[in-house]
């Protein structure tokens, strides 16, 4: 695949930030995060959402004009003006069992030495869980299916339970077709 405009989607802790900016480096195109444009700065983090308008407008301003770079995170719901301008899409999956495993090992390292909202943990990790289950009403993969079947671009589906090193390879050696 040539450097374009990709947008990397799938569940929390599939890998999506992973593999995105792999190919960003890769392309030595940026790299820009759905979270980074959908949460206000915050500490802690992820508590106060950015009015959907100023998502877009900066999201707009930041790198959507740029002929090459790399998205990861869900837009579903909010960012289909920004998906639009997208040339392909990346579709993660992973066993539930491992992505939370994997969001587990990340919250450690994340909160290494510091201080611990063990409620907000106990929330968001019921949130991830919902993901896999039918009629889930938060980002789920019945939302993101469902999304991904009225996408107008060509969508490749990874399972990443691969290394990150042959997912960005697998993606590199796609010739998806419009």
């Amino acid at each position: 695949m040539r450097r374009c405009r990709l947008h990397v989607v799938g569940a929390s802790g599939s890998g999506t930030t992973t593999l995105a900016r792999s190919l960003a480096d890769h392309w030595a195109v940026p790299h820009a995060d759905a979270d980074d444009y959908f949460w206000l700065p915050s500490d802690p983090p992820y508590v106060r959402k950015r009015p959907e308008a100023d998502r877009t407008a900066l999201m707009r301003s930041m790198f959507v004009p740029r002929d090459a770079w790399v998205l990861s995170g869900s837009l579903v719901g909010w960012g289909d003006d920004v998906v639009s301008q997208c040339d392909a899409v990346v579709f993660l999956t992973l066993d539930p069992e491992e992505r939370l495993r994997r969001l587990e090992a990340r919250e450690v390292r994340r909160r290494a030495g510091r201080d611990f909202d063990t409620a907000a943990w106990a929330e968001f990790t019921e949130w991830a869980r919902g993901y896999d289950r039918p009629g889930f009403e938060g980002r789920s993969r019945a939302a993101h299916e469902d999304w991904l079947a009225g996408l107008g671009q060509p969508v490749l589906r990874l399972d990443s339970a691969a290394s990150p090193d042959d997912l960005r390879d697998a993606v590199l050696s796609w010739a998806p077709r419009p």
